[in-house]
């Protein structure tokens, strides 16, 4: 098979720590665009590298390599990295010391993006910017506070960090997760509010920092049923006609993982990416089933999108980290971040191990 000269709108997983003969084969096919990795796929920082080089040698341009690496509950590399905090404890610094909090932040996004970075990945899906009602177990400290506008100030302070890194950022869950109760990976929720009241409270942080340089949104598995009969991820009107129309967003949009219970809205795996693709997303995510990975792919051989295919270029890491793993500890900004977390940890109000 051919080198692919463009990403593909597909990202898939891998199964273990190195890939199988059969994994090279499919990264290398046209569709695919990139690889998410998780816990599993983690030894050690040499192990993922090797990792990580051989996705990158799969192909050219080589593929995007994605995680999960909030912090807290959701941080997949830990052994050899910083253990981050749950963003929600920025959110407590916040209601004591606004100041420290934006800037401890800030350089939480630094250190989050710089250790990924120096170890090959390009980008984590981060921050969350849904707001933390104390009703949806799946976000709780996930989310960095309660309040709109503290979200967006932390929120923009972390997507600062990461910028400054070289990172691109993804705010997630577009429009917003936190007032449902249901977990979007067992089942579809659903959202009965009026779109008035979700533009004035829940899109804030979307809003905000898109105006300052989002570059990537990942669209949410809840349905609106008041605004529209799509969910949010397999729907035209969130999608194309406000993140892209009235919001003026010019970056890359994810589909939530495909293989999540509110996707099955949409019908099997190929249905659900075609239908997200056609109502706006650029990259799809479909995990933890290699089989309809396959399927997904093969029906999207001659799928062409030239302004998708941009867009996502824009997420291969760069700067001055990019592979320099053996110089972060010398860095004086990382020492200075790990000293920071240190200082957040010892603070009374604040128990690490509750995640």
């Amino acid at each position: 098979m051919g080198y692919p000269m463009t990403l593909g709108p597909v990202m898939l997983d891998v199964q273990g720590m190195e890939l199988s003969a059969e994994e090279r084969e499919v990264l290398a096919h046209p569709a695919v665009g990139g690889v998410i990795l998780f816990s599993r796929n983690y030894d050690s920082p040499e192990q993922l590298r090797a990792l990580i080089a051989s996705v990158h040698a799969a192909r050219k341009p080589p593929l995007l390599v994605a995680v999960d690496q909030e912090g807290g509950r959701v941080q997949r590399f830990r052994d050899g990295f910083t253990h981050l905090p749950p963003t929600g404890q920025y959110g407590k610094c916040y209601d004591n010391t606004p100041d420290r909090a934006r800037e401890i932040a800030q350089t939480c996004g630094w250190l989050m993006a710089a250790e990924l970075l120096v170890n090959g990945v390009d980008f984590s899906f981060a921050p969350v910017l849904d707001i933390d009602r104390g009703m949806s177990g799946v976000i709780g400290d996930r989310a960095f506070h309660q309040q709109p506008d503290v979200i967006v100030e932390l929120a923009l302070a972390f997507q600062r960090g990461m910028h400054e890194a070289g990172m691109a950022s993804v705010g997630k869950h577009f429009p917003g997760h936190g007032a449902v109760v249901p977990d979007s990976h067992q089942q579809l929720p659903i959202d009965k509010r009026s779109f008035d009241e979700i533009e004035a409270e829940d899109m804030q942080p979307f809003i905000q920092l898109i105006n300052n340089g989002l570059t990537g949104v990942m669209a949410a598995h809840i349905i609106f049923p008041e605004i529209d009969a799509s969910p949010a991820g397999f729907s035209h009107f969130w999608l194309t006609d406000v993140l892209r129309g009235q919001l003026g967003f010019q970056g890359a949009i994810f589909s939530d993982d495909l293989s999540m219970g509110g996707a099955s809205w949409a019908g099997d795996f190929t249905d659900r990416a075609l239908m997200a693709l056609e109502v706006g997303c650029d990259m799809v995510l479909v995990c933890n089933h290699p089989q309809e990975a396959i399927k997904v792919i093969e029906a999207l051989e001659n799928y062409r999108n030239p302004a998708s295919a941009m867009r996502l270029l824009r997420f291969h890491a760069e700067g001055k980290l990019r592979g320099k793993h053996e110089h972060l500890p010398y860095m004086a900004e990382w020492r200075h971040a790990v000293e920071q977390l240190k200082q957040l940890e010892t603070e009374p109000w604040l128990d690490m191990d509750k995640e």
